[in-house]
């Protein structure tokens, strides 16, 4: 099992103006966590910090607690149900090791907390600029704690920030033109993003290739559908030799080919996202591509994207015929991405609560159930051209490329709409709506208290 620790990005602000002092003197704060497993990684989602207060640390170039500082925040960590944090800040930039201070401090009070709060103590350490590294504690045997390091840290707002442990990284030959527009060390940080698609037709295909060609080396692709004869209109890599073939299979196999990276990691996953082996796959990847349609499936990503932190890009096509004549009458399509800070897929009407049990039950694709729906129902429309959904795939990537890769002023693109009639492209910049429930679970993890998973049985029927 790897290891990850995630920041809303209003947190990872408070921590920074607490722990980076302008004296050149390290501080150290403690706060709380909740959990967020994966079948491969399990994360540590920082929900709150807990301050000092008078008399509770000692700063003398290092700096350390005293004893009612950690019992009062081991209290609240009993209290709230969550995980224990122990942040303190170094006099340096990036990724940072541990003096044995550190390790006393951390390794010492490992037992106290797994035994108080049931989850093992996890250390962060804040450099200059703002990068975090992290450990978890992990119990292995009585006594005896192991000090295993994290993967990454996540800081999510309206921007992505990932710190992760110095790693060789050559540029490829292949990447030469890609490398140019943003440097090596940017680069560095794309080729290593852990990438989930859900959804491998027109869309999610476009962006398969996208990420490809730019270096990502570690792709899930998450779809339990197959081929037909319908999707070869639009659906890239797919031929009529592949009708009847899994969907994320075929999509997989064209990827590996189209990498510029020297050691692809792509696999296909045959599972609906909310199916519960589905969504715990999902819940290993940093940055998730939602290319679906369905009300449950954006449910669930718009949920993992706010209480598991893993920021969710999605997008859509509406098209509309002209009914007496030939041509079309309207044609509009979008993107976003959603994080703590951003607008979420309910706010930005992505899809109707109202439509998401209905589509649990598999009644989205009874054909009787359709044919008594209104005419103007998402789910009787099926309309699409492939430049449309090309257009869909460039705007998502695009996202990606906004959310991670530094730019002047760090500008939030927001939710995107574009017509085509009259060629308008058209900006959300606003917030959720105040009884956004949704956003009251940001950073709630394992810990939510919401089940969104079930048993999905269009998904069975197709893997049959």
């Amino acid at each position: 099992m790897r290891h990850s620790v995630a920041l809303p990005g209003p947190v990872h602000s408070e921590a920074c103006r607490h722990l980076l002092r302008d004296d050149e003197q390290e501080d150290i704060c403690f706060a709380l966590w909740h959990p967020s497993r994966g079948v491969e990684r399990e994360a540590a989602l920082i929900d709150r910090l807990v301050l000092p207060q008078n008399g509770d640390r000692i700063l003398e170039g290092n700096a350390s607690f005293l004893p009612p500082f950690f019992e009062r925040a081991l209290r609240l960590a009993r209290m709230r149900s969550s995980g224990l944090a122990l942040m303190h800040s170094h006099l340096g930039p990036g990724w940072q090791d541990m003096s044995e201070p550190d390790l006393a401090a951390e390794g010492g009070n490992a037992a106290a907390v797994k035994a108080a709060t049931g989850l093992p103590l996890v250390g962060l350490t804040l450099g200059t600029n703002g990068a975090w590294s992290a450990r978890f504690w992990t119990k292995v045997a009585p006594r005896k704690y192991r000090r295993d390091w994290c993967e990454s840290v996540r800081v999510v707002g309206d921007w992505l920030e990932v710190t992760r442990p110095p790693r060789d990284f050559r540029a490829l030959d292949a990447q030469e033109r890609t490398i140019a527009a943003w440097s090596p060390a940017v680069q560095a940080q794309v080729s290593a993003l852990r990438v989930g698609i859900v959804g491998a037709g027109s869309v999610g295909a476009c962006v398969g290739e996208a990420l490809a060609r730019m270096g990502v080396e570690w792709i899930r692709i998450l779809d339990y559908d197959k081929v037909t004869t319908a999707n070869l209109d639009r659906t890239m890599h797919s031929y009529p030799r592949d009708v009847g073939r899994s969907k994320a299979e075929v999509l997989a196999r064209a990827l590996r080919k189209s990498s510029t990276s020297d050691s692809p990691d792509i696999k296909a996953l045959k599972w609906s996202v909310g199916e519960e082996e589905g969504f715990r796959r999902a819940l290993d990847c940093d940055v998730l591509f939602s290319c679906v349609d369905r009300p449950w499936s954006r449910s669930v990503l718009n949920f993992t994207a706010l209480a598991h932190l893993i920021p969710v890009i999605d997008g859509g096509i509406a098209i509309e015929r002209r009914l007496r004549s030939d041509g079309i009458l309207r044609a509009d399509w979008r993107a976003h991405t959603v994080t703590p800070t951003r607008k979420c897929m309910e706010c930005l009407g992505q899809y109707d609560p109202g439509d998401v049990q209905t589509d649990r039950e598999g009644l989205f694709d009874d054909p009787g159930y359709i044919r008594n729906l209104p005419q103007d129902h998402p789910a009787r429309r099926n309309e699409n051209v492939f430049p449309f959904a090309a257009s869909v795939a460039a705007f998502e990537s695009l996202q990606l490329v906004a959310l991670i890769v530094p730019t002047p002023g760090r500008r939030n693109p927001g939710a995107q709409i574009y017509r085509f009639i009259p060629a308008n492209l058209d900006r959300d910049l606003g917030g959720c709506k105040p009884s956004c429930y949704p956003h009251t679970l940001v950073a709630q993890g394992d810990h939510s208290g919401l089940t969104v998973t079930g048993p999905d049985p269009v998904a069975v029927k197709h893997r049959r």
